[in-house]
């Protein structure tokens, strides 16, 4: 049966718009989608001028849900609607139940999506209408990639960096410590290694100042700092859990995605990722809006430039450090940028645990040089910019707190309030019990580490999944090696992963010595 059903102009401005509507029979099908996607008959589809790719509306108990439609003349018959099984489990739809499958008109962020496309600039009610439909699931991924591919060929205006990243901190829940100041950093990636974070958050939460850090996990590289920190420690709490944890330790290292901050920022990086767009109107926006959701003031930010990361350029990145700052005062917050060498990691480890180990010596007085080093300069800077220590003063601070003990103790306390061991050491770190060592052919020195391989092959390896799977480096950048010296050890858990990672090897370049002679396998 058939029904019109006319609907009054909504306060959004969204012109009068019919809905027809039928009742179909769930019939549950048995793959996971990890969408809202639906299976109609064809041919009744068709009579009720819905075809695939449209979005519909489904009315069960009380609830609305906007799927995608897929059709289908064998897999589901006239009366019925296919529902797989993620969001059958979701929404709780049972075999033969009935549910209204109702036909929607084009979303109102479309035409603004349109507009993008056609180089034109969108104003904050259009950008918070596209946030809105993207995080109501009104928009598909073709329509929601098309204004990713609009940001990224015609850019954004500062103005629409702000209204995204305003919308992007309306999209979720904020943290309200009710403290000031909060301090909060963030490197736009593409080094292996670098577990600044997890050094920085314990000298500043030391110094006695708020820092509320949420992190990500890895989408391509061998470990994010979610991951590193989960060898330790929990890292998904709710909103009300950070909270009592920042109020009693004034710093936490936390998965973001663990909580509902900024959430559609995770569901433009889902759609980003595939091709790697990455436009810097988005960037600014994601990485300023989720600083503003924990209420952050004074934010850091690291910008690596070298070979073979985000930015290869030393002009590029002061750039992009100018950006930053101009938006990030309109959003009344205090940005400093460091531009920072990203030819080559950071730290000795490559993978979640090896990457722990290095933190832990680096707040033990000791550990990779580089590490320590770019960590005391980051949180120096930090303490300078909210005005905890004059200007000139931060770096020594900061090594103060590691070497008085001061860091490690509140990196232990926030441990444990994270659901960790307080006293855990280096040694009760479980690595990959199978390894392999890779050593020099040749006498020279070292000319380039290629950040992407070496994650690459901690990836191969088992990490991030496999928390002791990863990749030790034994010599950096400029160093002498003789014939045979060891140049990085590969860890797994699993004899055929390391197998696997081995013969990757062979087809890759991870060092580069002066006369482009490579490591071998032996």
């Amino acid at each position: 049966m058939v029904e019109y059903v006319e609907k009054e102009a909504k306060a959004e401005k969204v012109d009068v718009w019919k809905i027809k509507k039928y009742v179909c029979k769930v019939k549950p099908i048995d793959i996971y989608t990890g969408k809202n996607i639906i299976v109609l008959n064809k041919v009744e589809a068709q009579e009720h001028d819905i075809y695939s790719g449209y979005r519909t509306e489904i009315r069960h108990d009380g609830k609305s849900i906007i799927a995608i439609v897929d059709v289908s003349e064998e897999i589901v018959e006239s009366g019925e609607i296919g529902v797989f099984r993620d969001l059958a489990g979701w929404h709780k739809l049972k075999k033969g139940e009935l549910i209204e499958v109702v036909h929607m008109d084009q979303p109102e962020s479309v035409k603004f999506i349109k507009k993008k496309l056609d180089k034109g600039s969108l104003n904050s009610y259009e950008i918070q209408t596209i946030v809105k439909e993207i995080m109501q699931d009104r928009l598909s991924e073709i329509e929601t990639s098309a204004w990713i591919t609009a940001a990224y060929i015609n850019g954004f205006t500062d103005e629409e960096v702000i209204a995204l990243a305003e919308a992007t901190v309306d999209s979720g829940e904020q943290l309200n410590l009710g403290k000031k100041p909060i301090l909060d950093k963030h490197c736009i990636g593409g080094v292996a290694g670098n577990r600044t974070t997890m050094v920085i958050v314990p000298i500043i939460a030391a110094a006695g100042v708020y820092i509320p850090k949420t992190s990500s996990r890895s989408i391509t590289s061998a470990s994010g700092t979610a991951d590193t920190m989960e060898v330790l420690s929990d890292v998904i709490f709710n909103m009300d859990e950070m909270r009592s944890i920042v109020l009693k330790a004034k710093g936490a290292v936390v998965w973001g995605g663990g909580m509902k901050l900024a959430p559609v920022d995770d569901k433009l990086i889902r759609v980003r990722h595939p091709l790697s767009l990455d436009p810097e109107g988005m960037l600014l926006a994601s990485i300023l809006g989720k600083k503003k959701s924990v209420g952050a003031e004074f934010v850091l930010i690291d910008i690596p430039v070298g070979r073979g990361v985000k930015v290869p350029y030393v002009e590029r990145g002061n750039e992009l450090a100018k950006h930053f700052l101009r938006v990030g005062a309109k959003l009344n917050m205090k940005i400093e940028a460091l531009i920072t060498d990203g030819a080559e990691p950071v730290g000795n480890g490559v993978g979640p645990g090896l990457e722990c180990i290095d933190v832990l010596e680096v707040l033990e007085g000791r550990g990779p040089d580089d590490l320590r080093h770019k960590s005391l300069i980051m949180a120096g800077k930090l303490l300078e910019l909210c005005n905890k220590v004059e200007v000139g003063r931060g770096y020594s601070v900061a090594e103060g707190l590691v070497n008085s003990g001061k860091a490690l103790a509140k990196f232990r306390e926030i441990i444990g309030l994270q659901g960790g061991n307080p006293k855990v050491k280096t040694s009760d770190i479980q690595v990959g019990q199978y390894t392999h060592t890779i050593t020099s052919d040749v006498s020279g020195s070292i000319f380039h580490i290629d950040n992407k391989v070496m994650s690459k092959t901690a990836r191969i390896a088992g990490a991030p999944r496999d928390k002791g799977a990863g990749v030790l480096i034994h010599r950096m950048r400029g160093d002498r090696v003789e014939k045979g010296d060891k140049l990085f050890t590969v860890f797994s858990e699993s004899e055929a992963k390391l197998d696997f990672a081995l013969k990757a090897l062979k087809e890759l370049e991870p060092i580069e010595m002066r006369k482009m002679l490579l490591g071998s396998i032996q």
